[in-house]
């Protein structure tokens, strides 16, 4: 399957090098850095394009072997996003979501046995719920999260609350998953055994809490807040122990900060920030990456491109960075790759 644009040896070989073997047919169009993203980003990748079908693509996940991804995407002629997953050597895409109702946030499990991912395929009245607080995604009252083979077969639901449950991560161990519901009225963070047992409400803030992601050692939760709750989707970075005591905020500033990701030693993080109050000034808001610790004391930014970047993932190893952006002159946002050089503030 080729990939949008001509090849390029330095792209192959990154691609060689997440599947370690010694020959790719991959087609890969490569994008240069720009500015100041050439220190800590190179042999840049577009994943996925429309060619492929995708309309829009996103929020991709690397394997535990680093030899496949799984992402969302909606097919062209359709409004939701299903869920696929993409071989890095052969470049095959399989849909392993049901194709029905709307889907998001997938994960694998650490042993790279199972997967899990959202999706109203039960009951999918995809009409728009009331009170979505004004963010660009939908909390659909039928969404549930549910443990998969990663072809997609011995599809179980995990979670039958009442409203919203998605936004779902495996521990490191594999033994728990976190999660966002509003089962209890409020956005906010849960846990469950990886059988979907023993459900705990971990946050208890007004206002959207989500996107959790346990730290490399499980013992604590990377999160987004918006405890002011006032529409103005100021979202801050927080964390909270895996057993919901000693929840804090990292950030707290007049912005939007979205979609923290761990860098695996567990001293850094990544996440996307865009100031929202740009509109007020008839300006578009530019989402880009940075990078700070646990504590929040150093702020690194790490793309400078005019286009959307956001939704970023490190590999395990932490030599690579996925990400969701438009750049290239885009209409709709699709899954990047790039090697990944860690700032010197964080070694």
């Amino acid at each position: 399957m080729d990939f949008s644009r001509a090849g390029s040896t330095c792209c192959i070989l990154l691609l060689m090098a997440v599947s370690g073997c010694a020959t790719s047919r991959f087609k890969v169009a490569s994008l240069p850095p720009i500015g100041d993203e050439s220190k800590f980003l190179s042999n840049i990748v577009q994943l996925t394009n429309q060619d492929m079908g995708f309309l829009k693509a996103g929020e991709a996940y690397f394997s535990p072997d680093m030899k496949s991804i799984i992402f969302q995407a909606t097919p062209k002629g359709e409004s939701e996003y299903q869920i696929y997953t993409m071989d890095l050597v052969s470049g095959e895409v399989t849909m392993v979501s049901t194709g029905r109702g709307a889907c998001t946030c997938a994960y694998y499990h650490p042993s790279g046995n199972k997967i899990l991912f959202a999706s109203t395929h039960l009951a999918p009245d995809l009409e728009k719920p009331e009170g979505d607080g004004g963010y660009a995604w939908t909390f659909f009252d039928t969404m549930d999260i549910f443990e998969a083979d990663p072809d997609g077969t011995n599809l179980k639901r995990l979670t039958d609350a009442p409203g919203y449950d998605a936004e779902g991560s495996y521990s490191p161990d594999g033994r728990h998953i976190v999660f966002t519901s509003n089962r209890d009225g409020d956005l906010d963070i849960y846990s469950m055994n990886a059988d979907g047992t023993d459900q705990r409400r971990l946050t208890h803030g007004t206002g959207y809490d989500g996107g959790p992601f346990y730290s490399p050692d499980g013992t604590s939760i990377l999160y987004r807040g918006d405890r002011r709750n006032d529409g103005k989707q100021n979202l801050q970075l927080r964390i909270v122990q895996a057993d919901g005591t000693n929840d804090r905020a990292i950030t707290d500033n007049n912005v939007f900060n979205w979609c923290p990701y761990w860098y695996p030693t567990g001293n850094a993080l990544i996440f996307t920030q865009a100031d929202h109050a740009a509109h007020a000034r008839g300006e578009r808001p530019n989402y880009d990456l940075y990078m700070t610790t646990p504590a929040g004391d150093r702020f690194i930014r790490i793309t400078t491109d005019p286009a959307f970047d956001g939704l970023p993932v490190f590999s395990p190893d932490g030599k690579m960075l996925m990400w969701t952006s438009m750049r290239g002159g885009l209409d709709e946002a699709q899954i990047f790759l790039a090697d990944f050089r860690l700032p010197v503030e964080f070694q």
